[in-house]
């Protein structure tokens, strides 16, 4: 079955539902029995019938077989945002005395939860550059317990060999885990290429209306029972009105993320042309420094990318984003609406420092009319231009 129609078609059930083509949205706490056997059954190591609310009700079920389903996975498992799911990936496979090594360019809050959390816990953890190789064998540790990738990162956009960064863990005797947010199960499934757990800020593209919070987990065989002790133990679950969105939007990303590859190819085409840009970061590129390994491993790319400006005043840039109201200024990405965000790598880099001095944005390219996007882009360069 292809991706396209994995997307329709995985965790309906409609003859369970009286022929309902959505899973209904099951609110519950309470579940309860008539007698003691039937107790007894709710309570079996082999139910698969609701126990208890926080542990799951078909909506729940219906999108962690979805995810399970069109990620190439032996299980899913859903958590309350992105971040959730990433603390979720990390915090079955380590304890006291560990270590972990992660990319550095990895999503902020998960750095930050290395520094608050995890160093509390006795967890140390040492960032490796991005596009490291087989030199990564040379950071294992008799103690590490987990590699963290992220391919490509949601601010600087550097690919990773996720294979050969995959197959170094295992063989130290480690799990990988990788945030795929950015290319989504359509485009990559981390799973095939020897990842332990793959991670979905399913908040972005699958969610994709800007409307929900939502994270997502896929396990392998191997995984999947240590991931959801972990997960009942921390008590993490979704809502289930979030969880039926987040199904909705999953049976449509295929369509929308077409469209989004499509129109931020064009802006970033169009962008890396003007003489006031110093570089524009994005894997689909020919001249990206990681575009071989997209094209040997990824089937497409998203909306999202960064580019940064040779050294200017700040009014140049003011003037810029002022004139786009197209673009709004957010911190998301992966929903209906295009957005543009001033991004700072420099402040947060630990190993390989960022090259540039100009300033840096990234754009999500959004569903609105490509040309509309490139006209409103083009009156803010000349806003720009007019301010220097």
């Amino acid at each position: 079955m292809k991706s396209d129609t994995m997307m329709v078609t995985a965790g309906r059930h409609p003859n369970a539902f009286e022929g309902a083509v959505n899973t209904p949205v099951v609110r519950t706490s309470t579940v309860v029995a008539e007698t003691m056997a039937d107790w007894d059954k709710l309570n079996a190591a082999d139910n698969s019938k609701m126990v208890y609310g926080r542990l799951g009700t078909p909506t729940t079920r219906a999108l962690e077989e979805a995810i399970a389903k069109v990620e190439g996975a032996a299980a899913g498992f859903v958590y309350p945002s992105g971040l959730a799911a990433c603390v979720g990936a990390i915090l079955p496979f380590v304890g006291a005395g560990d270590h972990i090594l992660m990319t550095d360019n990895v999503y902020g809050p998960v750095r930050r939860f290395t520094a608050n959390i995890l160093k509390r816990m006795n967890v140390e953890t040492t960032f490796f550059r991005p596009g490291i190789g087989r030199e990564l064998a040379s950071m294992m540790r008799p103690n590490t317990r987990l590699v963290y990738l992220e391919a490509p990162g949601s601010l600087s956009m550097e690919m990773q060999d996720v294979p050969l960064l995959a197959g170094i863990a295992r063989a130290g005797g480690a799990k990988t885990v990788m945030d795929n947010t950015w290319a989504t199960p359509l485009y990559f499934r981390p799973l095939e290429h020897g990842v332990d757990v793959s991670i979905q800020s399913a908040t972005k593209y699958i969610v994709g209306h800007s409307d929900v919070m939502m994270g997502l987990l896929s396990t392998n065989a191997e995984t999947a029972q240590t991931v959801k002790s972990c997960r009942q133990d921390f008590g993490q679950i979704a809502s289930p009105d979030d969880i039926y969105l987040t199904l909705r939007g999953l049976r449509t990303m295929h369509v929308r993320l077409e469209r989004h590859w499509k129109t931020g190819m064009m802006l970033a085409e169009w962008i890396r042309s003007q003489p006031e840009v110093e570089a524009v970061m994005h894997p689909a590129l020919p001249e990206d420094p990681g575009h071989a390994l997209w094209k040997r491993d990824f089937d497409g790319a998203c909306g999202l990318f960064t580019f940064v400006f040779k050294p200017m005043p700040r009014a140049a840039e003011v003037a810029f984003i002022d004139e786009m109201p197209l673009f709004s200024l957010g911190a998301s990405w992966g929903g209906y609406e295009s957005l543009i965000l001033p991004i700072h790598p420099e402040k947060v880099r630990v190993v390989e420092p960022w090259q540039y001095s100009g300033p840096a944005y990234r754009i999500h390219a959004g569903l609105e009319d490509p040309q509309d996007l490139l006209d409103n882009l083009k009156q803010g360069f000349a806003a720009l231009r007019r301010a220097l």
